[in-house]
């Protein structure tokens, strides 16, 4: 049944989660077991800063809570409200990140040798997965747009091309949409995958909003995807860490949730397991107004951007009906090279200078994280210190790199790759080796070089520009990057 007959029937303003601990609260239980601070009372100084109210419902599993790793009662309640309000067959709700989620996707559709379709540009979580199950990617690399630097979308054509060179590869995996807005033609993929016998999964971490929002992309399980990792926490307002697992009629339930319980915790956090309850109901109630609000706003802020001149905030009128399928007109992504600026250099003077904390910036962009919780004055103030930066640290831009993405050579699987003998050797002496572990700026959690993948002088040039430029540089062994892992010869 479709999750529009099944909306008919839940009552999307229950929150029973929520409900559930506020019940047992009044209840005034004595603990006597885990956790050990006892509501509080144990760790005075931990209670005076997130307060009574927080830790007071910092509870362990029980039978009036129910069990995140076999929920029957409040947990399987509120995970069939989230499955009705997204339109999936199931919900699961997650608490270890959205990294867990897709981590969780992915080991469910694969196997050890299995083959899977995928963009280059994914997230470090997919990539830890085929480490854990020994899958192996068949990369789908992206076109890049040499004006912003940046990887866009899937090609139809060459998904098309990766399943008829591999026809049995086991699921074709899609950004949806990739941090900077841009999403493919899912649904097209979606058929493709089907009609090969594949599944499609939906890294979904900055979609949550395509759920609630009129005029934004289309949402994975609207387009007949089989499984989508929904990060709430990004743009659907619940704790850090909270997420959702989504799946659609043809995927076992059963087996999904054995799958979460190789790597989740027991211990299920119920401030992370409420804050999901309670910003379904949120998003379930209010959430096509509130999006509509966010997407104007992002609108707004794009027009007063480029009207500073120099900057290039990019939206719709990069589509072009494939790579660019479609574009998320809530992500405030503006290019800075042309003021003489890398994005991470505005980044931080943003921060250290100005006091307005953006998502990230990178070679040649930085990413304002627009959501639920945003005001039009906070727009202001950021197009005011935009325009500011701007006319004080204006350069010509020499020496300025723009290639965000570089093409790999993929000579061995992830899996093989970092589990293999392997010798540290310093960074320039590593060219024409293969890579053992992974290297990438935090955000946007991109590799730059994953395990498996041939070192180019190339790709040395641009983690030391990175470093140079103080993005953040995450993933190897040595944490300062004068080496790298590479398979012993």
């Amino acid at each position: 049944m479709n999750g529009n007959a099944k909306r008919t029937r839940l009552d999307q303003r229950r929150a029973p989660i929520h409900e559930a601990l506020e019940n047992f609260r009044r209840m005034r239980v004595v603990p006597f077991d885990v956790p050990g601070h006892k509501r509080g009372r144990g760790n005075p100084e931990l209670t005076a800063f997130l307060g009574q109210q927080c830790v007071g419902v910092d509870v362990n599993s029980m039978k009036p809570l129910d069990n995140l790793c076999h929920p029957v009662s409040v947990i399987r309640e509120a995970e069939e409200l989230a499955a009705d309000a997204f339109g999936a067959a199931h919900a699961f709700l997650m608490v270890g990140g959205t990294t867990s989620s897709v981590q969780s996707m992915v080991l469910t559709a694969c196997k050890r040798g299995d083959e899977i379709i995928l963009p280059r540009n994914v997230h470090r979580s997919v990539l830890n997965a085929l480490v854990l199950c020994g899958a192996v990617p068949v990369y789908v690399n992206p076109e890049v747009d040499t004006r912003l630097g940046i990887s866009l979308g899937m090609k139809r054509e060459q998904v098309a091309k990766a399943i008829a060179e591999h026809p049995k590869a086991v699921a074709v995996l899609v950004n949806n949409p990739t941090y900077y807005g841009i999403c493919s033609d899912l649904r097209a993929i979606v058929r493709m995958a089907h009609d090969a016998g594949m599944l499609c999964l939906a890294d979904e971490a900055h979609g949550t909003h395509f759920y609630f929002g009129g005029g934004l992309p289309v949402s994975a399980m609207a387009a007949g995807a089989d499984m989508a990792s929904v990060s709430m926490h990004k743009s659907g307002g619940s704790l850090t860490q909270s997420s959702l697992l989504l799946t659609g009629p043809n995927v076992n339930e059963g087996y999904v949730r054995q799958i979460i319980n190789l790597t989740q915790t027991t211990s299920g956090s119920y401030l992370l397991m409420s804050s999901l309850d309670i910003s379904r109901r949120n998003l379930a109630l209010r959430g096509r107004q509130v999006f509509h609000q966010v997407a104007d706003m992002a609108e707004y802020a794009r027009e007063e951007i480029n009207a500073v001149g120099g900057y290039y905030a990019f939206g719709k009128e990069l589509c072009n009906g494939d790579s660019i399928f479609d574009f998320d007109t809530t992500k405030l992504s503006v290019h800075t090279l042309d003021i003489g600026l890398a994005g991470i250099e505005v980044y931080d003077i943003l921060r250290d200078e100005y006091d307005i904390q953006i998502e990230f910036g990178d070679i040649g962009n930085i990413l304002a994280y627009l959501s639920i919780g945003d005001r039009i004055q906070e727009i202001e103030r950021l197009v005011s210190a935009l325009s500011e930066i701007k006319r004080r640290y204006h350069t010509n831009g020499e020496g300025l790199l723009s290639q965000e993405y570089i093409d790999p050579e993929v000579a061995a699987s992830p899996q093989e790759a970092f589990y293999a003998p392997k010798k540290s050797l310093p960074l320039r002496e590593t060219v024409g080796k293969v890579c053992s572990e992974f290297v990438m700026c935090y955000p946007p959690g991109i590799p730059i070089l994953a395990p498996g993948e041939r070192i180019t002088a190339e790709i040395l040039d641009y983690i030391e520009y990175a470093k140079a430029k103080g993005c953040s540089m995450t993933g190897p062994e040595d944490a300062e990057i004068l080496h790298l892992n590479v398979i012993a010869e």
